[in-house]
C-alpha cells in the first residue's frame, strides 16, 4: 500500500513539474508570436470567459476587459502599439487543475526613429483552469508611463494621418505649453497661432 502511495506521489509531483515547464514553454512562445504581431495563440490561452484586468487611467488599455472578444482587442492594441515584451522569471503555485502563475514581464516601444519611447515592468498574476487562463490582473511599477506612452503614440498617429509624423521638438514645449503640430487641417487655418504668447494675441 505504502508503495503504491508513494508511486503515486512521485507521479503526481512529476506531472506537476512536466506541466509547469511546458506552461512557462507556450507561454514564452507566445510572447514571441506576440512580438512578431501574432497575438493568436496567447489570445487561445484565455477561456472564453477569461477576464483581464489592467491598470486604470486615460489610455486605450484601461480597466476591465471580460471574454475573448475584449481582450482580443486589448490584445490587437498592444500589437499596433508596436510594444514589444520578455518574460524575465515565472512561479506557478496550486494544483494541476487549478494552477496560478506569477511572472515577471518587461515591456518597450520604440517611436518612428527608432528612439525607446516607453518602458516599464510588470508583474503579471495569472490564473487558470486545465491550462486556460480564466483571470489575469497587471501590476505595472510605473502606470503613469502608460498614460505618456498613449498620449505620444495619438500625436505619431495624428502626424501619420496628414502624412508626416509629428515629432516633439527638442526645446519641448512652446511659450503657451502647447505642443508644436506639424499639420492643421483646412478648417483650423484661421485659428490663432498658438505658439505667440498670448499676451501678443489681439
Amino acid at each position: 500500500m505504502k508503495r503504491w502511495f508513494a508511486a503515486g506521489f512521485g507521479t503526481a509531483i512529476v506531472s506537476r513539474s512536466l506541466l509547469r515547464k511546458a506552461l512557462i514553454f507556450k507561454f514564452r512562445r507566445d510572447v514571441r508570436a506576440l512580438n512578431s504581431g501574432n497575438y493568436r495563440p496567447l489570445l487561445n490561452s484565455y477561456h472564453h470567459h477569461a477576464v483581464l484586468r489592467f491598470a486604470e487611467g486615460d489610455h486605450r488599455w484601461a480597466g476591465v476587459h471580460a471574454g475573448r472578444d475584449q481582450i482580443e482587442t486589448f490584445l490587437q492594441e498592444f500589437v499596433d502599439a508596436g510594444l514589444q515584451g520578455a518574460v524575465t522569471e515565472a512561479y506557478f503555485g496550486g494544483p494541476l487543475w487549478r494552477m496560478s502563475l506569477l511572472a515577471r514581464f518587461d515591456d518597450r516601444a520604440r517611436g518612428p526613429d527608432g528612439a525607446v519611447i516607453y518602458q516599464n515592468r510588470t508583474v503579471l498574476l495569472v490564473r487558470t483552469k486545465w491550462g486556460r487562463i480564466v483571470e489575469q490582473e497587471d501590476y505595472y511599477e510605473d502606470t503613469a508611463r502608460i498614460g505618456d506612452f498613449d498620449r505620444r503614440l495619438r500625436e505619431i498617429e495624428a502626424g501619420r494621418a496628414c502624412g508626416t509624423v509629428a515629432e516633439r521638438r527638442t526645446s519641448g514645449l512652446t511659450a503657451t505649453g502647447n505642443y508644436q503640430h506639424s499639420c492643421l487641417p483646412r478648417t483650423m487655418s484661421n485659428w490663432p497661432d498658438w505658439s505667440t504668447p498670448l499676451e501678443s494675441r489681439a
